[in-house]
């Protein structure tokens, strides 16, 4: 099968958050199931360009449509880890993707609206007939509005279209501009309920609700977080677009690229381990400490890895830190946060903990250091408010760190709580907690360190259920073909 995937992201030359994964991740399973996939990329400025090779360019007269004009494009071919990419470079004055940042620019809509025409007119001008085109979130959201009302009419009649949405918190809300910037001229026609009018303000368009209308199968990236957006308000107002087209909508856990997090093999940690050898682990817990410079002591250490915002449970994050260290633990941080105000607030909280022996906060991201957190930390906490997926807590248990989560979404599918599942105790493999606020938090974490404390060959069977399980691509990959083939008898 030809499968081409369009998106703003791809690990690990354009990454700011799962999405990237998701695009690399599942590209490489389909290939190893003896799929050809391309993935089509914006070009730029600030990618990471050590990880392509052999970037050339192979396409110089690419002409895309932009109102009344044609904007000249070039496109790049390079090797990113062995998944064949193209990259689009657009030369006018808008420099849409030489800006030194991926998103959050105002005209962002406009960046990658302009994108999906161009990918589109990309794989017409070259003459690609893909089997699939997999999309994702709303920045791809008129790809498949582009293929049905224009493409599939210049010789484009091949390609069927999955739509992943990896968080509703962005729709891509936008004016009817963007309309009118990509061909899609017929405003009256657009603008109507059924296709792209967004579904609360009459006057603009959402760009996700456009993929979902027009797309042949729609995805997201957990079972559980596809009934939450049917169902509750978590859909940020897009419920009953997805309740009308609910018979082609599921979801589909996502995996982890064991390849990239596997303590087995993990270059980033000085001692290697598995199931069978978990005492090694305590080789990079100390590493950790020594790095950081904790003490050396008979306590757990908890940890945290990712961003600081709203979604993630922020204030939860805080009141974890200091309950932490007021029950005998040790605290790592490693994350930042879009927004400059909880940045400096975790930065003063940095300060006013610095010279605690017990505690490190790291405001920013390393990779490095990333990969050693998960290896070297006893419990790693995910308090979010909602969680599509989450790749933390899949990897955190490959690593034997065992998971402290609130039963939302992607972690409520993975983590089973140590004394309450409704599962076996060896499927058991971390704390779970329901309500979003601080007694549901300390009552999981009161759980988990007592566990540590009391019963510490209890506490390393959570440990070892955690690493048994199989969070890879190998589900996901068969769950995505299954769609694809879906789709294709259509």
């Amino acid at each position: 099968m030809f499968i081409v995937m369009i998106a703003s992201e791809c690990a690990p030359v354009a990454k700011v958050g799962g999405l990237a994964d998701v695009v690399f991740g599942l590209s490489r399973e389909l290939e190893i199931r003896g799929n050809d996939v391309e993935i089509i990329l914006p070009k730029y400025d600030c990618m990471r360009y050590d990880h392509i090779y052999g970037l050339q360019q192979v396409f110089n007269d690419l002409w895309v449509p932009y109102y009344d004009r044609w904007v000249h494009c070039s496109v790049f071919f390079g090797f990113v880890h062995g998944r064949k990419c193209f990259f689009i470079d657009p030369h006018f004055e808008k420099d849409f993707f030489n800006r030194g940042i991926f998103y959050g620019s105002d005209d962002d809509p406009d960046r990658f609206a302009f994108f999906s025409r161009a990918a589109l007119e990309f794989m017409l001008k070259s003459d690609k007939q893909p089997d699939i085109i997999h999309c994702h979130d709303w920045q791809t959201g008129l790809v498949p509005v582009l293929l049905y009302e224009i493409y599939k009419h210049l010789g484009m009649t091949r390609p069927r279209v999955c739509y992943t949405l990896h968080n509703l918190k962005h729709q891509g809300i936008t004016g009817e501009y963007i309309l009118h910037e990509t061909g899609l001229n017929r405003a009256d026609y657009y603008f109507d309920y059924n296709r792209l009018q967004d579904n609360f303000n009459p006057f603009a368009i959402n760009l996700m609700k456009g993929g979902i209308v027009y797309s042949n199968f729609v995805t997201t990236v957990s079972p559980r977080y596809a009934d939450e957006i049917k169902y509750s308000s978590q859909n940020n107002g897009l419920g009953h677009t997805l309740y009308i087209h609910e018979n082609k909508f599921g979801g589909v856990l996502n995996g982890v690229d064991y390849d990239v997090w596997n303590p087995e093999t993990d270059v980033h940690i000085p001692y290697n381990y598995g199931a069978g050898n978990i005492h090694v682990k305590y080789g990079n817990k100390e590493a950790l400490r020594h790095r950081l410079l904790l003490r050396q002591d008979y306590k757990p250490l908890v940890a945290y890895i990712g961003r600081l915002d709203s979604q993630k449970g922020v204030e939860l994050i805080r009141h974890a830190i200091f309950y932490s260290l007021g029950h005998g633990c040790q605290f790592v941080l490693l994350g930042s946060s879009p927004d400059h105000e909880i940045n400096s607030h975790f930065l003063h909280l940095k300060h006013h903990l610095n010279d605690n022996p017990d505690c490190h906060l790291e405001i920013g991201y390393s990779e490095e250091l990333a990969h050693l957190i998960y290896a070297g930390a006893d419990m790693i906490v995910v308090p979010s408010l909602f969680e599509p997926c989450g790749l933390t807590q899949l990897i955190a248990m490959k690593y034997g760190t065992v998971p402290v989560v609130r039963e939302t979404g992607g972690l409520a599918d993975t983590v089973f709580d140590a004394d309450f599942a409704d599962k076996p105790y060896h499927a058991r493999n971390g704390y779970v907690f329901q309500t979003f606020d601080r007694p549901g938090l300390e009552s999981a974490l009161h759980r988990a360190i007592g566990m540590w404390y009391s019963y510490p060959e209890h506490f390393r069977e959570l440990m070892t259920n955690g690493m048994h399980y199989d969070y890879s691509w190998n589900h996901p990959g068969g769950h995505y073909l299954n769609i694809y083939d879906h789709i294709r008898e259509k």
